[in-house]
């Protein structure tokens, strides 16, 4: 069947790479435009480049049985390349295009522009931007209602989340369409406000700071450190999130502990914000109380905690971190 959308990639770098194999992937004729100036010869080097990158990808896929054999060629086949003099036409009919130029306004400002003239006038703009806000972005288009963020996590072809960011300009629509598209595409899109950072950057910034400090402190080894988030920290993260967790151990226990971290290691690293006083006067510590974060009124708690505990243990048996035991697990006595 073929696609409805027609996907236009500005960019040619590892970002805009992982993009269109991902597209591809699901079945999106993609491609990928190339708007700095070149001799030929540069840009028949360019491409070499990037499908060599997309068949190493592609043959890693095969080898660990995701993609059929004979799959990778119609990947392959799916993306285009584009160069600047062949830019404007590969544009001209693209339903969604995303933008993967540098992160910097001197890059993007003439990529908006020239997106602006020669897309079409109902087409999808979205920046892959990991560090400007979307209100910023939006200025630079001549069409804000139909741009905003989508910032897409390395490797771009696996990580199944894309953080959607709005400016306040952005259609209901456009957001509509854009999380219809990419979930479609086994994505997984979350929307957040227009803010530095998105949530992921953010979380994942606090903590990987916080690590660097352990050893700094001489607290623990780099290795130690490490071990510790992929076999306790990360685990349990993969099964709740961590407003989730909150409520599962008790709003209390949180703010009890940001109180000890704040007098004894740093108060303004580890005090915490006014959102865990208020649930904690509301009454609303998780679980037991009923409501938290979220809201538990009329939920089976007992097969809740059951679901969850029952897809820890396929997440530890997936890692081989839980052994299974026979019945006779003593040594034989002679």
């Amino acid at each position: 069947m073929a696609s409805e959308h027609r996907v236009a990639v500005l960019g040619a770098g590892r970002m805009g790479r992982g993009i269109a194999l991902s597209l591809s992937y699901a079945g999106h004729p993609v491609v990928v435009v190339d708007l700095m100036p070149r001799e030929a010869a540069a840009s028949r080097g360019l491409e070499a480049e990037m499908r060599a990158e997309i068949e190493r990808d592609l043959a890693f896929l095969s080898d660990v049985g995701v993609l059929e054999d004979g799959g990778g060629e119609v990947v392959q086949a799916s993306i285009r390349f584009a160069d600047a003099a062949r830019a404007a036409d590969a544009v001209a009919d693209a339903t969604i295009v995303f933008e993967c130029v540098p992160e910097t306004i001197e890059a993007k400002r003439p990529c908006y522009e020239w997106v602006s003239r020669h897309a079409p006038a109902d087409c999808i703009v979205a920046s892959t931007t990991s560090t400007i806000d979307a209100q910023t972005l939006a200025a630079l288009v001549t069409r804000p209602e139909r741009f905003l963020n989508a910032h897409w996590l390395n490797p771009a072809h696996l990580i199944p989340l894309v953080e959607l960011s709005p400016s306040v300009a952005t259609s209901s629509d456009t957001i509509h369409r854009m999380k219809q598209f990419l979930s479609a595409c086994g994505k997984v899109p979350i929307v957040c406000a227009s803010s530095p950072g998105y949530i992921v950057p953010r979380i994942q910034a606090l903590a990987m700071n916080e690590a660097a400090r352990l050893v700094e402190e001489g607290v623990a080894s780099a290795e130690d450190v490490d071990m510790a988030v992929r076999v306790g920290f990360g685990l349990r993260f993969a099964v709740l999130g961590l407003l989730e967790f909150i409520d599962w151990g008790g709003c209390d226990i949180l703010h009890h502990a940001s109180f000890f971290l704040s007098a004894k290691v740093d108060a303004a690293r580890f005090a915490a914000p006014k959102l865990i006083s208020d649930h904690m006067e509301q009454g609303r510590r998780g679980l037991r109380d009923g409501a938290g974060f979220y809201e538990y009124e009329g939920v089976d708690l007992g097969e809740y905690r059951r679901k969850r505990m029952h897809d820890f243990i396929h997440l530890l048996q997936a890692r081989q971190l839980m052994p299974v035991r026979g019945g006779n697990t003593r040594p034989d006595h002679q």
